[in-house]
Protein backbone atom coordinates (compact mmCIF):
# COMPACT_ATOMS: atom_id res chain seq x y z
CA UNK A 1 0.00 0.00 0.00
CA UNK A 2 1.18 3.65 0.28
CA UNK A 3 4.24 3.28 2.03
CA UNK A 4 4.32 2.59 6.02
CA UNK A 5 3.69 0.39 8.31
CA UNK A 6 4.19 -0.44 11.97
CA UNK A 7 7.01 -2.48 12.52
CA UNK A 8 10.20 -3.63 13.64
CA UNK A 9 14.38 -3.44 12.22
CA UNK A 10 17.08 -5.14 14.15
CA UNK A 11 19.85 -8.43 13.73
CA UNK A 12 20.64 -10.80 15.81
CA UNK A 13 23.35 -13.72 15.83
CA UNK A 14 21.63 -16.34 17.78
CA UNK A 15 20.91 -19.96 17.25
CA UNK A 16 19.60 -21.57 14.53
CA UNK A 17 15.84 -23.13 15.23
CA UNK A 18 16.88 -26.07 13.31
CA UNK A 19 20.28 -27.88 13.24
CA UNK A 20 21.76 -29.23 9.87
CA UNK A 21 20.36 -29.01 6.32
CA UNK A 22 16.59 -28.26 7.15
CA UNK A 23 15.37 -29.22 3.54
CA UNK A 24 16.89 -32.86 4.01
CA UNK A 25 14.58 -35.36 2.75
CA UNK A 26 14.83 -38.72 4.39
CA UNK A 27 13.37 -41.09 1.66
CA UNK A 28 9.50 -41.55 0.42
CA UNK A 29 6.90 -40.18 2.74
CA UNK A 30 3.03 -41.64 3.28
CA UNK A 31 0.19 -38.98 4.54
CA UNK A 32 -2.60 -41.58 5.11
CA UNK A 33 -6.24 -42.12 5.73
CA UNK A 34 -6.36 -38.04 5.84
CA UNK A 35 -9.38 -35.90 4.29
CA UNK A 36 -7.76 -33.75 1.33
CA UNK A 37 -8.65 -30.05 0.32
CA UNK A 38 -7.14 -29.49 -2.88
CA UNK A 39 -7.30 -25.75 -3.31
CA UNK A 40 -8.96 -26.06 -6.60
CA UNK A 41 -12.38 -25.49 -5.11
CA UNK A 42 -13.53 -29.00 -5.66
CA UNK A 43 -15.20 -30.92 -2.68
CA UNK A 44 -13.22 -32.13 -0.06
CA UNK A 45 -12.04 -35.92 -0.55
CA UNK A 46 -12.05 -38.30 2.68
CA UNK A 47 -9.78 -40.99 3.57
CA UNK A 48 -6.71 -40.34 0.99
CA UNK A 49 -2.92 -41.22 0.78
CA UNK A 50 -0.65 -38.25 -0.18
CA UNK A 51 2.85 -39.75 -0.85
CA UNK A 52 5.67 -37.69 -0.89
CA UNK A 53 9.19 -37.50 -2.29
CA UNK A 54 12.09 -35.31 -3.26
CA UNK A 55 10.00 -32.61 -2.44
CA UNK A 56 7.40 -33.69 -4.90
CA UNK A 57 3.85 -34.97 -4.63
CA UNK A 58 4.31 -38.01 -6.15
CA UNK A 59 0.91 -39.92 -5.50
CA UNK A 60 -2.61 -39.19 -4.46
CA UNK A 61 -5.37 -41.92 -4.74
CA UNK A 62 -7.62 -43.44 -1.63
CA UNK A 63 -6.16 -44.93 0.58
CA UNK A 64 -7.63 -48.35 0.99
CA UNK A 65 -5.97 -48.65 -3.02
CA UNK A 66 -2.52 -47.51 -2.63
CA UNK A 67 0.58 -49.90 -1.51
CA UNK A 68 3.53 -48.64 -0.15
CA UNK A 69 6.79 -49.32 -0.88
CA UNK A 70 8.79 -50.94 1.20
CA UNK A 71 10.87 -48.39 3.88
CA UNK A 72 7.98 -45.40 3.43
CA UNK A 73 7.71 -43.71 6.43
CA UNK A 74 4.04 -43.40 7.09
CA UNK A 75 2.02 -40.74 9.08
CA UNK A 76 -1.33 -41.85 10.01
CA UNK A 77 -3.79 -38.52 9.74
CA UNK A 78 -7.05 -40.02 10.53
CA UNK A 79 -9.40 -37.51 11.65
CA UNK A 80 -6.90 -34.77 10.17
CA UNK A 81 -7.60 -32.32 7.10
CA UNK A 82 -4.56 -31.48 4.06
CA UNK A 83 -4.93 -28.38 1.84
CA UNK A 84 -1.98 -26.30 0.27
CA UNK A 85 0.24 -24.64 1.94
CA UNK A 86 -0.82 -20.86 2.22
CA UNK A 87 0.75 -18.28 -0.14
CA UNK A 88 0.77 -14.64 1.48
CA UNK A 89 0.59 -12.40 -1.32
CA UNK A 90 1.80 -8.90 0.45
CA UNK A 91 4.50 -8.73 2.72
CA UNK A 92 7.31 -6.25 3.59
CA UNK A 93 9.36 -8.73 5.68
CA UNK A 94 11.82 -7.13 8.17
CA UNK A 95 13.85 -9.08 11.35
CA UNK A 96 16.42 -11.62 11.84
CA UNK A 97 16.65 -14.84 9.82
CA UNK A 98 16.42 -17.10 13.07
CA UNK A 99 12.75 -15.82 13.46
CA UNK A 100 10.77 -14.48 10.33
CA UNK A 101 11.75 -17.23 7.92
CA UNK A 102 10.75 -19.92 9.80
CA UNK A 103 7.97 -18.20 11.47
CA UNK A 104 5.83 -18.08 7.79
CA UNK A 105 6.63 -21.30 7.31
CA UNK A 106 6.01 -23.01 10.65
CA UNK A 107 2.40 -20.66 10.75
CA UNK A 108 1.29 -22.68 7.41
CA UNK A 109 2.50 -20.03 4.65
CA UNK A 110 5.32 -21.84 2.74
CA UNK A 111 5.39 -18.84 -0.28
CA UNK A 112 5.47 -15.01 0.20
CA UNK A 113 5.51 -12.58 -2.42
CA UNK A 114 7.96 -9.81 -0.89
CA UNK A 115 6.72 -6.62 -2.09
CA UNK A 116 9.43 -4.61 -1.55
CA UNK A 117 12.81 -6.44 -2.51
CA UNK A 118 16.13 -6.28 -0.22
CA UNK A 119 19.11 -7.77 -0.39
CA UNK A 120 18.76 -9.60 2.21
CA UNK A 121 15.65 -11.14 0.98
CA UNK A 122 17.31 -12.70 -1.73
CA UNK A 123 19.93 -14.10 0.89
CA UNK A 124 17.47 -15.64 2.71
CA UNK A 125 15.55 -17.42 -0.37
CA UNK A 126 18.91 -18.68 -1.47
CA UNK A 127 19.42 -20.24 2.06
CA UNK A 128 16.15 -21.59 2.23
CA UNK A 129 17.03 -23.55 -1.21
CA UNK A 130 20.58 -24.73 -0.01
CA UNK A 131 18.71 -25.94 3.36
CA UNK A 132 20.41 -24.29 5.47
CA UNK A 133 17.28 -22.10 6.76
CA UNK A 134 13.87 -22.78 7.24
CA UNK A 135 11.48 -20.90 5.91
CA UNK A 136 9.35 -20.71 2.34
CA UNK A 137 9.54 -20.04 -0.94
CA UNK A 138 10.24 -16.15 -2.10
CA UNK A 139 9.44 -14.56 -4.69
CA UNK A 140 11.02 -11.11 -4.44
CA UNK A 141 10.22 -7.72 -5.91
CA UNK A 142 12.41 -5.10 -6.66
CA UNK A 143 12.61 -1.60 -4.21
CA UNK A 144 9.71 0.30 -4.81
CA UNK A 145 9.69 2.81 -7.81
CA UNK A 146 8.00 5.68 -7.18
CA UNK A 147 7.76 9.40 -8.69
CA UNK A 148 9.58 12.39 -7.08
CA UNK A 149 9.02 12.80 -4.44
CA UNK A 150 8.30 9.68 -3.04
CA UNK A 151 5.96 8.68 -0.44
CA UNK A 152 8.62 7.07 1.59
CA UNK A 153 11.34 9.07 2.88
CA UNK A 154 14.87 7.37 3.97
CA UNK A 155 14.45 6.60 6.79
CA UNK A 156 12.98 2.91 5.63
CA UNK A 157 15.67 2.38 3.07
CA UNK A 158 16.34 3.08 -0.54
CA UNK A 159 13.54 3.70 -2.98
CA UNK A 160 13.66 4.16 -6.94
CA UNK A 161 12.43 7.86 -7.43
CA UNK A 162 11.84 8.54 -11.26
CA UNK A 163 11.27 11.88 -13.16
CA UNK A 164 10.29 10.80 -16.66
CA UNK A 165 10.24 8.27 -19.25
CA UNK A 166 14.42 7.59 -19.57
CA UNK A 167 14.58 7.32 -15.56
CA UNK A 168 11.91 5.05 -16.03
CA UNK A 169 13.19 2.28 -18.08
CA UNK A 170 16.48 2.70 -16.52
CA UNK A 171 15.10 1.65 -13.27
CA UNK A 172 13.79 -1.53 -14.69
CA UNK A 173 16.46 -2.46 -16.61
CA UNK A 174 18.59 -1.97 -13.43
CA UNK A 175 16.43 -3.99 -10.92
CA UNK A 176 16.31 -6.96 -13.34
CA UNK A 177 19.81 -6.56 -13.50
CA UNK A 178 19.48 -7.09 -9.55
CA UNK A 179 17.43 -10.54 -9.58
CA UNK A 180 14.26 -8.95 -9.16
CA UNK A 181 10.99 -11.21 -9.94
CA UNK A 182 8.92 -7.72 -10.77
CA UNK A 183 8.74 -4.06 -10.98
CA UNK A 184 6.82 -2.84 -7.51
CA UNK A 185 5.16 0.77 -8.75
CA UNK A 186 3.79 2.66 -6.65
CA UNK A 187 1.36 5.84 -6.27
CA UNK A 188 3.27 9.08 -6.97
CA UNK A 189 4.58 7.59 -10.71
CA UNK A 190 3.52 10.20 -13.68
CA UNK A 191 1.92 8.88 -16.54
CA UNK A 192 4.49 9.47 -18.37
CA UNK A 193 6.82 7.31 -15.88
CA UNK A 194 4.28 4.75 -15.36
CA UNK A 195 3.43 3.81 -19.00
CA UNK A 196 7.14 3.60 -20.11
CA UNK A 197 7.54 1.13 -16.74
CA UNK A 198 5.14 -1.15 -18.57
CA UNK A 199 6.47 -0.81 -21.63
CA UNK A 200 9.80 -1.77 -21.07
CA UNK A 201 9.26 -4.00 -18.07
CA UNK A 202 6.96 -6.09 -21.08
CA UNK A 203 10.25 -5.73 -23.61
CA UNK A 204 12.35 -6.82 -20.97
CA UNK A 205 10.03 -9.64 -19.57
CA UNK A 206 9.29 -9.03 -15.93
CA UNK A 207 6.32 -8.19 -15.09
CA UNK A 208 5.25 -5.03 -12.97
CA UNK A 209 2.70 -5.01 -10.37
CA UNK A 210 1.72 -2.96 -7.55
CA UNK A 211 -0.26 0.50 -6.77
CA UNK A 212 -2.24 1.96 -9.20
CA UNK A 213 -0.60 5.35 -10.07
CA UNK A 214 -2.61 8.53 -8.52
CA UNK A 215 -2.59 9.44 -12.54
CA UNK A 216 -3.32 6.19 -14.16
CA UNK A 217 -7.02 4.75 -14.39
CA UNK A 218 -7.21 1.03 -13.42
CA UNK A 219 -8.26 0.01 -16.42
CA UNK A 220 -5.40 1.88 -18.37
CA UNK A 221 -3.20 -0.31 -15.87
CA UNK A 222 -5.25 -3.54 -16.37
CA UNK A 223 -4.95 -3.39 -20.28
CA UNK A 224 -1.34 -2.47 -20.39
CA UNK A 225 -0.66 -5.81 -18.17
CA UNK A 226 -0.51 -4.48 -14.94
CA UNK A 227 -0.19 -7.94 -12.90
CA UNK A 228 -2.46 -7.39 -9.31
CA UNK A 229 -3.55 -4.44 -7.91
CA UNK A 230 -2.45 -3.84 -4.11
CA UNK A 231 -4.71 -2.71 -1.95
CA UNK A 232 -8.54 -1.28 -2.59
CA UNK A 233 -8.26 2.50 -2.48
CA UNK A 234 -7.48 3.02 -6.56
CA UNK A 235 -10.95 0.80 -6.57
CA UNK A 236 -12.85 3.26 -4.54
CA UNK A 237 -11.89 5.80 -6.78
CA UNK A 238 -12.67 3.97 -10.03
CA UNK A 239 -16.21 3.17 -8.63
CA UNK A 240 -17.18 6.61 -7.79
CA UNK A 241 -19.10 9.05 -10.50
CA UNK A 242 -16.55 11.82 -8.97
CA UNK A 243 -13.62 10.44 -10.23
CA UNK A 244 -12.80 12.84 -12.19
CA UNK A 245 -13.25 15.45 -9.30
CA UNK A 246 -11.38 13.41 -7.05
CA UNK A 247 -8.54 12.98 -9.84
CA UNK A 248 -8.17 16.58 -9.61
CA UNK A 249 -7.84 17.20 -6.05
CA UNK A 250 -5.73 14.07 -5.34
CA UNK A 251 -3.05 16.25 -8.30
CA UNK A 252 -2.92 18.91 -5.31
CA UNK A 253 -2.44 16.67 -2.18
CA UNK A 254 1.56 17.67 -1.27
CA UNK A 255 3.84 16.18 1.12
CA UNK A 256 7.01 17.56 2.14
CA UNK A 257 9.92 16.46 0.32
CA UNK A 258 12.11 17.55 3.52
CA UNK A 259 10.34 16.19 5.96
CA UNK A 260 12.71 12.46 6.76
CA UNK A 261 10.25 10.97 8.59
CA UNK A 262 7.63 8.37 6.30
CA UNK A 263 5.37 8.06 9.59
CA UNK A 264 4.79 12.23 9.37
CA UNK A 265 4.54 12.02 5.78
CA UNK A 266 1.39 9.12 5.64
CA UNK A 267 -0.28 11.15 8.48
CA UNK A 268 -0.23 14.57 6.83
CA UNK A 269 -0.93 12.09 3.28
CA UNK A 270 -3.87 10.23 5.10
CA UNK A 271 -5.73 13.77 6.57
CA UNK A 272 -5.40 15.41 3.02
CA UNK A 273 -6.54 11.96 1.29
CA UNK A 274 -9.55 10.86 3.56
CA UNK A 275 -11.85 13.05 2.57
CA UNK A 276 -11.05 12.33 -1.22
CA UNK A 277 -11.87 8.53 -0.30
CA UNK A 278 -15.49 9.52 1.54
CA UNK A 279 -16.03 11.55 -1.30
CA UNK A 280 -15.46 8.88 -3.57
CA UNK A 281 -17.62 6.09 -1.54
CA UNK A 282 -20.32 7.97 -1.33
CA UNK A 283 -20.26 8.76 -5.06
CA UNK A 284 -20.41 5.00 -5.54
CA UNK A 285 -21.72 4.34 -8.93
CA UNK A 286 -22.90 0.16 -9.53
CA UNK A 287 -22.55 0.85 -13.35
CA UNK A 288 -19.13 2.48 -13.26
CA UNK A 289 -18.12 -0.81 -10.50
CA UNK A 290 -19.67 -3.49 -13.16
CA UNK A 291 -17.75 -2.44 -16.27
CA UNK A 292 -14.69 -1.95 -14.42
CA UNK A 293 -15.16 -5.66 -12.99
CA UNK A 294 -15.89 -7.04 -16.05
CA UNK A 295 -12.50 -5.16 -17.60
CA UNK A 296 -10.49 -6.53 -15.02
CA UNK A 297 -11.79 -10.22 -14.91
CA UNK A 298 -11.39 -10.34 -18.79
CA UNK A 299 -7.63 -8.87 -18.52
CA UNK A 300 -6.80 -11.47 -15.71
CA UNK A 301 -5.82 -8.94 -13.17
CA UNK A 302 -5.71 -9.82 -9.82
CA UNK A 303 -6.76 -7.54 -6.71
CA UNK A 304 -4.85 -8.18 -3.56
CA UNK A 305 -7.38 -6.60 -1.02
CA UNK A 306 -5.17 -6.67 1.91
CA UNK A 307 -8.08 -6.12 4.28
CA UNK A 308 -6.30 -7.10 7.72
CA UNK A 309 -3.71 -3.31 7.30
CA UNK A 310 -7.16 -1.51 6.36
CA UNK A 311 -9.05 -2.97 9.40
CA UNK A 312 -5.90 -1.94 11.64
CA UNK A 313 -5.25 1.52 10.37
CA UNK A 314 -9.23 2.23 9.66
CA UNK A 315 -10.79 0.09 12.84
CA UNK A 316 -7.65 0.29 14.98
CA UNK A 317 -10.09 -0.13 18.15
CA UNK A 318 -11.09 -3.26 16.85
CA UNK A 319 -7.34 -4.78 16.06
CA UNK A 320 -7.24 -8.36 17.20
CA UNK A 321 -5.08 -9.44 20.23
CA UNK A 322 -2.75 -12.17 19.39
CA UNK A 323 -0.84 -12.38 22.41
CA UNK A 324 -0.29 -16.10 21.37
CA UNK A 325 1.56 -14.72 18.78
CA UNK A 326 2.77 -11.82 19.03
CA UNK A 327 5.25 -13.74 21.92
CA UNK A 328 7.22 -14.74 18.89
CA UNK A 329 8.38 -11.19 17.93
CA UNK A 330 11.06 -8.92 20.33
CA UNK A 331 8.74 -7.32 22.67
CA UNK A 332 10.62 -4.26 22.20
CA UNK A 333 8.49 -4.29 18.90
CA UNK A 334 4.99 -5.57 19.96
CA UNK A 335 5.56 -2.38 22.43
CA UNK A 336 6.22 0.06 19.47
CA UNK A 337 2.91 -0.87 17.61
CA UNK A 338 0.24 1.60 19.80
CA UNK A 339 2.65 4.40 19.65
CA UNK A 340 2.70 4.18 15.91
CA UNK A 341 -0.50 3.23 14.75
CA UNK A 342 -1.61 6.39 16.70
CA UNK A 343 0.73 8.44 15.24
CA UNK A 344 -1.01 7.53 11.75
CA UNK A 345 -4.24 7.66 13.46
CA UNK A 346 -4.26 9.80 16.04
CA UNK A 347 -6.27 13.06 16.02
CA UNK A 348 -9.70 11.84 13.95
CA UNK A 349 -12.88 13.35 14.87
CA UNK A 350 -16.34 11.35 15.90
CA UNK A 351 -17.16 12.21 12.72
CA UNK A 352 -14.08 11.28 10.67
CA UNK A 353 -14.09 7.81 12.72
CA UNK A 354 -17.76 7.47 11.33
CA UNK A 355 -16.87 7.44 7.93
CA UNK A 356 -13.53 6.02 8.33
CA UNK A 357 -15.55 3.03 9.74
CA UNK A 358 -18.26 2.78 6.32
CA UNK A 359 -15.21 3.21 3.99
CA UNK A 360 -14.05 0.00 5.67
CA UNK A 361 -17.68 -1.76 5.04
CA UNK A 362 -17.54 -0.56 1.87
CA UNK A 363 -14.00 -2.11 1.35
CA UNK A 364 -16.21 -5.33 2.25
CA UNK A 365 -18.53 -5.39 -0.55
CA UNK A 366 -16.21 -3.98 -3.10
CA UNK A 367 -14.56 -7.65 -2.41
CA UNK A 368 -17.75 -9.08 -2.69
CA UNK A 369 -18.58 -7.69 -5.83
CA UNK A 370 -15.17 -8.24 -7.57
CA UNK A 371 -15.38 -12.12 -6.33
CA UNK A 372 -18.73 -12.41 -8.01
CA UNK A 373 -17.44 -10.70 -10.94
CA UNK A 374 -14.88 -13.14 -11.50
CA UNK A 375 -11.88 -11.18 -10.73
CA UNK A 376 -9.13 -13.58 -9.51
CA UNK A 377 -8.79 -12.31 -5.82
CA UNK A 378 -5.26 -13.32 -3.78
CA UNK A 379 -4.67 -13.32 -0.26
CA UNK A 380 -2.12 -10.88 1.24
CA UNK A 381 -1.76 -8.95 4.11
CA UNK A 382 0.40 -6.02 4.23
CA UNK A 383 2.87 -7.83 6.74
CA UNK A 384 5.14 -5.17 7.96
CA UNK A 385 2.59 -3.34 9.36
CA UNK A 386 1.95 -3.83 12.87
CA UNK A 387 -0.25 -6.17 14.63
CA UNK A 388 0.00 -8.81 11.74
CA UNK A 389 2.70 -11.44 12.89
CA UNK A 390 4.64 -12.72 9.75
CA UNK A 391 2.27 -16.58 8.72
CA UNK A 392 -0.22 -15.78 11.21
CA UNK A 393 -1.54 -12.66 9.48
CA UNK A 394 -2.32 -14.58 7.06
CA UNK A 395 -4.98 -16.64 9.09
CA UNK A 396 -6.68 -13.40 10.13
CA UNK A 397 -6.70 -12.30 6.38
CA UNK A 398 -9.09 -15.74 5.05
CA UNK A 399 -11.36 -14.88 7.98
CA UNK A 400 -11.65 -11.12 6.70
CA UNK A 401 -12.69 -12.36 3.13
CA UNK A 402 -14.87 -14.74 4.54
CA UNK A 403 -16.68 -11.70 6.37
CA UNK A 404 -16.53 -10.20 2.76
CA UNK A 405 -18.66 -12.72 1.61
CA UNK A 406 -16.54 -15.54 -0.06
CA UNK A 407 -16.86 -18.95 1.63
CA UNK A 408 -14.25 -20.44 3.20
CA UNK A 409 -13.85 -22.93 -0.08
CA UNK A 410 -13.32 -19.76 -1.74
CA UNK A 411 -10.76 -17.76 0.53
CA UNK A 412 -8.72 -20.96 0.24
CA UNK A 413 -8.70 -20.56 -2.75
CA UNK A 414 -7.75 -17.08 -2.60
CA UNK A 415 -4.51 -18.03 -0.60
CA UNK A 416 -3.16 -21.33 -2.36
CA UNK A 417 -4.53 -22.02 -6.64
CA UNK A 418 -5.42 -18.09 -7.21
CA UNK A 419 -2.23 -16.70 -5.14
CA UNK A 420 -0.48 -19.36 -7.11
CA UNK A 421 -1.29 -18.67 -10.25
CA UNK A 422 -1.04 -14.36 -9.55
CA UNK A 423 2.85 -15.05 -8.60
CA UNK A 424 3.03 -17.31 -12.01
CA UNK A 425 3.85 -20.52 -9.94
CA UNK A 426 2.19 -23.33 -11.53
CA UNK A 427 3.66 -26.31 -9.47
CA UNK A 428 2.19 -24.84 -5.87
CA UNK A 429 -1.38 -23.89 -4.19
CA UNK A 430 -2.53 -27.38 -5.29
CA UNK A 431 -2.57 -30.68 -3.76
CA UNK A 432 -1.98 -33.02 -7.29
CA UNK A 433 0.89 -35.57 -8.34
CA UNK A 434 3.54 -33.42 -9.23
CA UNK A 435 3.10 -30.06 -7.72
CA UNK A 436 5.23 -28.94 -4.87
CA UNK A 437 4.70 -30.67 -1.25
CA UNK A 438 4.10 -27.61 0.43
CA UNK A 439 1.20 -28.98 2.45
CA UNK A 440 -0.66 -27.90 5.83
CA UNK A 441 -2.39 -30.40 7.96
CA UNK A 442 -5.52 -29.22 10.49
CA UNK A 443 -7.14 -30.58 13.55
CA UNK A 444 -10.28 -29.36 11.66
CA UNK A 445 -12.47 -28.45 8.74
CA UNK A 446 -11.13 -25.38 7.46
CA UNK A 447 -14.47 -25.73 4.67
CA UNK A 448 -16.73 -25.86 7.59
CA UNK A 449 -15.11 -22.81 9.51
CA UNK A 450 -12.37 -20.75 7.89
CA UNK A 451 -10.89 -20.19 11.72
CA UNK A 452 -9.88 -23.87 11.55
CA UNK A 453 -7.00 -22.84 9.45
CA UNK A 454 -5.33 -21.74 12.72
CA UNK A 455 -5.58 -25.55 14.10
CA UNK A 456 -1.99 -26.41 12.22
CA UNK A 457 -0.87 -30.32 13.32
CA UNK A 458 2.16 -30.09 11.33
CA UNK A 459 3.64 -28.98 7.90
CA UNK A 460 5.76 -29.91 5.21
CA UNK A 461 7.82 -27.37 3.88
CA UNK A 462 9.39 -28.42 1.00
CA UNK A 463 8.50 -32.11 1.32
CA UNK A 464 10.14 -31.97 5.14
CA UNK A 465 7.04 -33.24 7.51
CA UNK A 466 7.02 -31.16 10.70
CA UNK A 467 5.25 -33.08 12.82
CA UNK A 468 3.45 -31.38 16.00
CA UNK A 469 6.44 -32.37 18.66
CA UNK A 470 8.62 -30.38 15.82
CA UNK A 471 6.74 -28.07 14.96
CA UNK A 472 6.69 -26.51 18.80
CA UNK A 473 9.94 -27.40 19.54
CA UNK A 474 10.58 -25.05 16.09
CA UNK A 475 8.35 -22.16 17.36
CA UNK A 476 10.38 -22.15 21.02
CA UNK A 477 13.19 -21.72 19.19
CA UNK A 478 11.82 -18.89 17.53
CA UNK A 479 10.22 -17.52 20.69
CA UNK A 480 13.84 -17.68 21.67
CA UNK A 481 15.19 -16.06 19.05
CA UNK A 482 13.07 -13.04 19.33
CA UNK A 483 13.68 -12.45 22.85
CA UNK A 484 17.30 -12.18 21.97
CA UNK A 485 17.13 -9.57 19.31
CA UNK A 486 17.86 -5.98 20.46
CA UNK A 487 16.16 -2.69 19.56
CA UNK A 488 17.79 -0.75 16.76
CA UNK A 489 19.63 2.08 18.32
CA UNK A 490 17.21 4.07 17.45
CA UNK A 491 13.88 2.62 18.10
CA UNK A 492 11.58 0.59 15.73
CA UNK A 493 10.90 2.16 12.09
CA UNK A 494 8.32 1.66 9.54
CA UNK A 495 9.08 -1.16 6.95
CA UNK A 496 5.57 -1.92 5.63
CA UNK A 497 3.05 -0.52 3.30
CA UNK A 498 0.31 0.88 5.32
CA UNK A 499 -1.90 3.10 3.49
CA UNK A 500 -4.70 4.22 5.93
CA UNK A 501 -6.34 7.13 3.65
CA UNK A 502 -5.55 6.95 0.22
CA UNK A 503 -7.67 6.60 -2.58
Amino acid sequence: MTGTALSGTASAETARPAEGKVGDHTGPLALTHVTVIDGSGAPSTPDMTVLVEGGRITGLAPSASTRLRPGTRTVDLTGKYLIPGLIEAHTHSDGPETVVPPLYALAGVTTVREMRGQPVHHEWREKIRSGALLGPRWVVGSPIVDGTPSLWAADVGPTIEVRDAAEARRAVRRVKREGADFVKVYSRLSRESYFAIADEARRQGIPHLGHCPDTVRIAEASAVGHRSIEHLHALLLATSRHEKEIRRRLAAVRIDPGDPSSLSRYHSWFQQVHPLEWRAVRGYDQDRADALFRSLAADGTTVVPTLSVHRTLELPDEVPSRDGEWKYLPAWQVESWPDQLSALTGGRTPEQRRQIRRIFAHRLRLVSELHGAGVRLAAGTDTGTGYLVPGFALHDELALLVAAGLTPAEALRAATRDAADTLGLPAVGTVARGQAADLLVLDADPLRDIRNTRRIHGVVVDGRWIPPEERRRLLAAVKTAAAQTPPPEEGAVMTGCGCGGHP
